[in-house]
């Protein structure tokens, strides 16, 4: 997670953001082959094998995060437990999650930039005129096409490429990277996306994690570290935690004077 990433993430974004803002119908182009214009529009959209892959993604991003959540929901549950996977890790992953999939590409963008996606255009049949990836005066009014919601989630998965031992963070990374890929081409073929739109989800994507990878573990005025995340979350949930406890013991104890009130109840009587 070194400038160097910073640095390509910057330069295809430049590079992608010119190309495609001075040649804005390049994103037509690519999405053109995708079209049938005989009458069964974006193929890939209603092909059962392709949602049933694009259902699979989602399933995998769940999957990548489950043991992160788990093991937050473990820790506080029992906070007296160590956690199962390292704190730093759970913050990177979860905080990235929501940022970028979650907060930044399906409620800042995708609600507000009124980009309608190529399904929508009159170029592939729809209704919506079409307009370049920088202006969000389109006629989308809600859920638009810029950026891409699911190839984002599923760039996300740099996240945790970026956490595994060093000698396996390159091939981590790359298959983060072409997970990213196959989806957002996933979602052009269906008629959801433009290349520019997919694109720029993987660029900010990565700018949410590089940033916050650097605040937690990189840059000395931020960085935390694993006990730290381990000690905060055992003071959120210990008074709750004993709290509870304190709550069983009670019943458990006028459950037991309950049981040998009954036994007296039930003794028969002495002659």
């Amino acid at each position: 997670m070194n400038r160097t990433g910073f640095l390509i993430a910057l330069a295809v974004a430049a590079v992608v953001g010119l190309v495609f803002g001075i040649f804005p119908s390049l994103d037509l182009k690519f999405s053109a082959p995708f079209f049938d214009a005989e009458g069964r529009g974006f193929w890939a959209r209603i092909d059962p094998i392709l949602l049933w892959v694009r259902e699979l993604s989602s399933w995998l991003v769940a999957l990548v995060v489950a043991p992160a959540v788990f093991a937050l929901v473990l820790k506080l549950a029992l906070p007296r437990r160590p956690l199962l996977v390292p704190g730093r890790a759970i913050v990177v992953m979860l905080a990235t999650l929501a940022f970028a999939p979650g907060l930044l590409a399906n409620v800042v963008l995708k609600d507000h930039w009124g980009r309608p996606r190529p399904i929508d255009v009159i170029e592939f049949g729809g209704d919506d005129h079409f307009v370049p990836w920088w202006d969000p005066r389109g006629e989308c009014p809600k859920n638009c096409s810029f950026i891409a919601g699911e190839p984002s989630g599923a760039f996300w998965t740099l996240a945790p490429a970026m956490l595994v031992p060093p000698p396996w963070r390159a091939f981590a990374v790359g298959g983060a990277l072409a997970f990213g890929a196959g989806v957002g081409l996933l979602r052009i073929a269906g008629g959801g996306h433009f290349v520019s739109d997919v694109v720029f989800a993987g660029v900010f994507t990565f700018l949410v994690i590089w940033l916050t990878h650097g605040l937690i573990y990189r840059w000395a005025a931020t960085r935390i570290t694993d006990a730290a995340v381990e000690r905060a979350l055992e003071r959120v949930a210990m008074p709750g935690h004993d709290a509870l406890m304190r709550l069983i013991a009670r019943i458990r104890a006028l459950s037991r004077r309950a049981g040998r009130g009954r036994d007296v109840v039930k003794r028969p009587l002495a002659i």
